[in-house]
């Protein structure tokens, strides 16, 4: 069965008359009478009841042209998303994104890209950047919100966000009453710290601006989430060095207090395959690269 077998036969049922049809089609009547002989003969069924002067659908040919409306909306739906998916309109886009991330740039970015594309659907994995690096490899995310800098020749990089760091004491703690505080003034409490393996080049600052700073810090506790992290802190576990974008879990029992003189920084970057082609990829790039605020 071909589609112009199909598009003939709604012709013929509609206008009840193959010389009108073939006029619509812009063909001869002979060759449009013979191609739904051809319909009828595959199908092993009678669509129309002929005469000289009279053509009328049968049963059967009452139900074929229904579904044969049917199927050429859904082959021209699927043309259309066939189409928005080469442009980048359409499709599924797989995200994967550090925790930290979530408390600014990921929400500001995904709403703009859900604004200018809201047929793509998104799905979010939360997972630390060495995670997102071995998804990559597997190919099982398209982007990714890493902390960097990341050494990966498979990779490519857009930063998106830079923020200095800041300590979060308990509320109760003699420093909390100051709005800053200096790494030496930490010199002497615990610290609960993201594990390396997490996040190397932040934990890989952090003590080395201690070091600067004259000491070595004691940790008392690594954790895997940065909340966790807060979360002990509020529990008098001792002191640590967050994002400042974590200031916005306002919990009730710490203060964040800014770091003065060279305070440790971090860097958020998207990152994606460089083999990857994906219209969708550099559509998310695209909007990424027009968010000049998180820059």
């Amino acid at each position: 069965m071909e589609l112009r077998q199909i598009e003939y036969f709604i012709a013929v049922a509609e206008e009840l008359h193959f010389g009108r049809a073939a006029k619509r089609l812009q063909m001869t009547q002979p060759p449009l009478s013979q191609q739904i002989i051809q319909l009828e003969k595959e199908l092993g069924v009678l669509l129309l009841e002929r005469s000289k002067r009279h053509v009328e659908l049968t049963e059967a040919g009452k139900v074929f042209l229904q579904e044969a409306r049917y199927a050429l909306v859904q082959l021209e739906q699927a043309k259309s998303a066939a189409i928005r998916a080469h442009m980048g309109l359409e499709g599924r886009l797989v995200l994967g994104f550090v925790g930290s991330a979530s408390y600014d740039i990921l929400p500001v970015v995904v709403r703009a890209f859900q604004e200018q594309y809201p047929h793509v659907d998104m799905v979010l994995h939360e997972m630390p950047t060495p995670m997102q690096i071995e998804a990559f490899h597997r190919k099982d995310i398209d982007i990714g919100f890493v902390r960097t800098p990341v050494d990966d020749h498979l990779l490519s990089f857009l930063s998106v966000h830079q923020e200095l760091c800041v300590a979060v004491v308990p509320k109760l703690h003699p420093l909390g009453q100051h709005t800053s505080v200096s790494m030496e003034e930490l010199s002497a409490e615990q610290f609960i710290l993201l594990e390396r393996a997490i996040w190397p080049s932040w934990h890989d600052d952090i003590v080395a601006k201690c070091h600067q700073a004259g000491f070595s810090p004691i940790i008392r506790q690594s954790v895997k989430e940065i909340q966790t992290a807060i979360s002990l802190v509020a529990a008098g576990l001792g002191v640590s060095i967050v994002p400042s974008s974590a200031s916005n879990l306002h919990a009730r029992d710490v203060v964040y207090l800014d770091i003065a003189g060279d305070a440790p920084r971090i860097d958020m970057s998207i990152a994606w395959r460089t083999d990857n082609i994906s219209p969708l990829v550099q559509q998310f790039i695209g909007v990424v690269a027009q968010l000049d605020a998180y820059k």
